[in-house]
Order: C-alpha cells, then sequence, then structure tokens
C-alpha cells in the first residue's frame, strides 16, 4: 500500500513539473525589448545619405541580439547585426523628397520582436539621376536570411530609379555582394539591370514588371560537409613530373630508334623507356587509384555564424559613375 502511495506520489510531482516547464519556456521567450533610432543626415553631391544608430534593450535593460532592419514605410532599406551592446548602424542613400524611418527587430530565442518610433525627415532632390536600392526576403520569407549549411536563400533587390528623365543614354545598374562566409555564394538573376528614361519609380501591387522599377533575384548558396571535391580526378598528376619526364620519353625514344644496329644499346634504351614509361602511368593514374581507394575528398562546411553581407549597385551612364550599397543580414547554423 505504502508503495502504491509512493508511486502516486511521484506520479503527481511529474505531471505538476511537466505542466510548469512549458510554462517557464514560453514565459522566458516572452521578454518584452523597447528598440531605439537615432538618425543623422548629410548631403553628398546633392543627395541625402542617412546614418541610423539603433541600440535594442529588453526590459531588464540587458542587450538583445540578433538583428534589426531599417524601413522607409514598408521597404526594407537595410538590415545590420547588434553587436555584444545591442547597438546596430547603417547607412543609406534616400531618394529626394520625404521618408518615415523606422528600425524593427526581428527578436531571438528570449527576446520579443519590438520597433521604434518613426524618425520624418525630407531628403534633399538631385538634378542629377541616381538611384536607391530596398531588399524583400523572397525565401526564407522573413529577415534575417538564416540558412542551415548547405540551404540556400533568396531575397529581391530592387532598384529605384530618381530623376531618371534627364537621362541622354540608358544607365546599367551592376548588382554585386561581399562579406559573405568562406565556402559560400552569391549570385544575381540578372546582374544587369537597365534603367531607361521612362522607367517608374514605384508601382501598385499586381503590376507587371515593366510598371514596376526593375528588381533583380540574389540567390546565397551555403555549403554543407562533405561535398565531393573533384579535383583529384582533373588534375591528372604533377604537371612539373609531365615537365621533365615527356622530354625524357622523347629523347630516349630517339635513341633506341637510332641505335637499332646496336643490339645492347638498344636493349638499354628500351629498358629505360619503359621505366620511364611505368613512372608517367604510375603518376597519371595515382589520383584516380586514390579515388577509388578512399572515395572523394571532403570540402568544408560554410562557417556557422552570422555576417553582415554588402550588397553594391553601380551604374554608369556613360558620363558618371554611381555606387549605392546596402547591407543584409545572413545567419548561418
Amino acid at each position: 500500500m505504502r508503495g502504491r502511495n509512493l508511486e502516486w506520489v511521484a506520479g503527481l510531482v511529474m505531471a505538476l513539473v511537466m505542466a510548469v516547464l512549458p510554462a517557464a519556456a514560453a514565459a522566458s521567450q516572452n521578454v518584452a525589448t523597447e528598440t531605439i533610432l537615432n538618425v543623422s543626415t548629410i548631403d553628398r553631391a546633392g543627395h541625402t545619405q542617412a546614418t541610423a544608430a539603433v541600440s535594442v534593450t529588453d526590459e531588464d535593460g540587458l542587450p538583445a541580439t540578433g538583428a534589426v532592419a531599417i524601413q522607409d514605410g514598408s521597404s526594407i532599406l537595410a538590415e545590420a547585426p547588434l553587436d555584444g551592446s545591442g547597438q546596430a548602424t547603417a547607412t543609406v542613400s534616400l531618394l529626394g523628397g520625404p521618408h518615415a524611418l523606422r528600425a524593427v527587430y526581428s527578436g531571438d530565442a528570449t527576446r520579443q520582436a519590438s520597433q521604434s518610433s518613426v524618425s520624418e525627415l525630407q531628403a534633399e532632390s538631385g538634378s542629377t539621376p541616381n538611384f536607391a536600392i530596398s531588399l524583400t526576403p523572397v525565401s526564407p520569407s522573413s529577415f534575417p536570411m538564416v540558412l542551415d549549411q548547405g540551404a540556400s536563400g533568396i531575397a529581391q533587390v530592387t532598384i529605384t530609379p530618381e530623376n531618371n528623365a534627364a537621362l541622354t543614354a540608358p544607365m546599367f545598374v551592376t548588382l554585386s555582394c561581399s562579406g559573405l562566409p568562406n565556402q559560400s555564394s552569391c549570385t544575381f538573376t540578372p546582374e544587369t539591370v537597365e534603367i531607361l528614361p521612362s522607367t517608374p519609380a514605384s508601382c501598385s501591387a499586381g503590376s507587371p514588371a515593366s510598371d514596376c522599377p526593375p528588381v533583380s533575384a540574389m540567390l546565397v548558396q551555403t555549403q554543407s560537409g562533405g561535398t565531393t571535391n573533384r579535383s583529384a580526378l582533373t588534375h591528372g598528376g604533377s604537371p612539373i613530373a609531365w615537365a621533365f619526364l615527356l622530354p625524357g620519353v622523347v629523347g630516349l625514344g630517339g635513341l633506341a630508334w637510332g641505335a637499332r644496329r646496336r643490339a645492347w644499346l638498344s636493349r638499354l634504351a628500351l629498358v629505360a623507356l619503359l621505366g620511364v614509361v611505368t613512372t608517367l602511368g604510375a603518376s597519371g593514374c595515382a589520383p584516380l587509384y586514390r579515388y577509388y581507394q578512399h572515395g572523394p575528398g571532403n570540402n568544408p562546411p560554410t562557417p556557422a555564424g552570422t555576417y553582415s553581407v554588402t550588397i553594391s549597385a553601380q551604374s554608369s551612364n556613360g558620363v558618371t559613375a554611381i555606387t549605392n550599397t546596402t547591407t543584409m543580414v545572413l545567419t548561418v547554423q
């Protein structure tokens, strides 16, 4: 009887523990945060450049982790990772006219998302053609872009023109990226977009591509461990060995041919020739032998971590060159 009572008490305690743990875990993931945005601007060649300084802390005053996005209305102008103090900085170029900037914190494993108050400002409107960059997450469908090793992600890059009616020739904008971790890559489709004097600066939802600013799809590809390395099959032995051995083969072959009337010299040349050919065969087949005996080599995976990827857009209308940049946060896990 006593044993049954103990079992009943133990079962009750376990049930209470199982009921409390999820509630405690949920509570630990619901820590409120506060996001503060400070914006400063400077004039660069008749255009406005804004620097957004962001600070994110939780309700206990501790710095948050993760990333923040700088938005202008519904457009994402840039992303930046928070440092150990819960702070981040992003610099963006603004088209002329009014803007309403805010910082949006995406949250982390224990903290809630939050956003700052709106910072309204008026950007200078230059007289020369220019453009701005904005980002839209596609796959995954939210920022920051979080990928497993070996997975890929897609973000849409939109190029919004300004004063393009003043163009006397098409403006071509070429996209590139930097700051990726090792064993990863990015490609743009298309890599170069064209801005014409008639290219619109905005469009409504559902409009055809011809009625909207040009866009490019940015594909980020990471690498998993154990990817086949085919280099051993394509090198075909040491080129230095071939450089030394091939002249020797030709020379010994000529020696054997010229000495056909001297039996002993001919036999010596043929033996040497056979040894050289055997060495060449071993040198050429060694990579293939290693492949069959040990399998393909392994490439290292993309290192896990959080990275700030810089997206650069460079244009030329035949007279002047413009380069604008933005940043996107990539997390590899």
